[in-house]
């Protein structure tokens, strides 16, 4: 008589089609994201200055840009706001900095701005009640 042995069950999965998704998926992202990246494009000048240290408590910087139109902007946590004219760009600074007071500001100008507008964004944010304020540049080195 012949006895037939039991099969045992295969428990093994099927990555192939996972593996396919995955790469799609990689596509998709390394697409997306150079289209994700926002802000206002500004020439900065170049300069050997120091890198500011970030903040002790982890809040992000608030980035106040002038661009070469003499039109404002401002970023917070990732998120760009404008273009402002002088009077709506003190209102929006100064609520947030009521949201968040001790914020960090930075100014982001470009460099082929006047001077004078620099200076009248530094008075604005001064007003606001920006309680310190630094100015951002590039790297000499980079190009």
């Amino acid at each position: 008589m012949y006895v037939r042995k039991k099969r045992r069950m295969v428990a093994e999965i099927n990555v192939v089609p996972y593996i396919d998704v995955m790469l799609v998926l990689l596509i998709i992202f390394m697409v997306t994201t150079p289209i994700i990246t926002q802000g206002v494009k500004v020439e900065l000048p170049k300069s050997d200055a120091e890198p500011i240290e970030q903040m002790k408590d982890g809040k992000t910087p608030l980035v106040a840009t002038v661009d070469e139109g003499g039109l404002y902007y401002f970023e917070k946590d990732g998120v760009n706001k404008g273009p402002f004219n002088a009077q709506e760009m003190q209102m929006e600074v100064a609520g947030t900095l009521q949201l968040e007071p001790g914020t960090q500001v930075i100014i982001k100008g470009d460099g082929r701005v006047n001077y004078a507008a620099i200076i009248q964004l530094l008075n604005l944010l001064k007003d606001a009640g920006a309680p310190s304020v630094g100015l951002m540049t590039d790297d000499v080195e980079q190009n």
